[in-house]
């Protein structure tokens, strides 16, 4: 593999260790200065903190899968080892919550915010197993996904798209899935609506601007706005 280069766009931890090791407020603040390949010295100087610490720390971020070997360079009679990250950002599985993962078959009213978290709660667990079998067998997991912004005037408006949309999908459903060809792969459609988030502070939290303890572990190149990928 290519130095420097980042293995995913995003990473799914589903693995104690993997999450364990994002729990960490030191663990994820060396996470969020690993834009680029750097080692334990490097972080040490930038950060502030002793060299040894941030090296122990590294090594758990290493065997949790989280950063991975970059390159070795000798200085002054040492080997210093630089790391980078395996993912740009990273999601936590409902998987790794077993038994207490959301369920969307248990919720009953399918137009409900519960529905629609569970919904995509299953969505990440599913396309994480998906690619990982993919990646096992060298091919690249066919994918669609679609985002838009739109404003409706009033209720009765949101309810009408609402209809027409699902009117379209099960249009385009009964034109385009063959469940008698041959060769046909079963494919799931979720499609939903939900509010946009407008305070600035609801932002800055969602995005994990903040230094709380919930922040999410992003690395997300600018200008990244792909929501469409055509494989295998």
């Amino acid at each position: 593999m290519m130095q420097g280069a980042v293995n995913q766009a995003v990473g799914v931890l589903k693995a104690p260790e993997g999450v364990a090791a994002v729990l960490s407020p030191l663990r994820r603040r060396l996470l969020d200065n690993l834009e680029n390949p750097d080692s334990a010295t490097g972080l040490a100087r930038k950060l502030g903190i002793p060299r040894q610490k941030i090296n122990y720390h590294l090594r758990k971020l290493e065997s949790a899968g989280l950063v991975e070997l970059d390159k070795e360079e000798n200085r002054r009679g040492c080997v210093e080892r630089y790391v980078r990250m395996t993912a740009r950002a990273f999601v936590i599985s409902p998987a790794f919550l077993g038994g207490l993962a959301a369920d969307p078959e248990l919720v009953r009213d399918r137009y409900s915010s519960a529905y629609m978290v569970a919904m995509a709660a299953q969505v990440v667990r599913d396309v994480a197993v998906l690619r990982e079998r993919a990646a096992d067998h060298q091919q690249r997991l066919a994918t669609a996904a679609l985002e838009a912004q739109l404003s409706f005037a009033s209720p009765a408006d949101f309810a009408s798209f609402s209809e027409e949309l699902a009117a379209d999908v099960l249009r385009l459903a009964a034109k385009y899935s063959r469940d008698d060809a041959t060769e046909s792969r079963r494919f799931r459609v979720f499609a939903g609506l939900h509010p946009v988030i407008t305070k600035k502070e609801d932002i800055a939290q969602h995005r994990g601007d903040d230094s709380a303890e919930t922040r999410a572990v992003r690395k997300t190149p600018a200008g990244h706005t792909t929501n469409r990928k055509k494989r295998r």
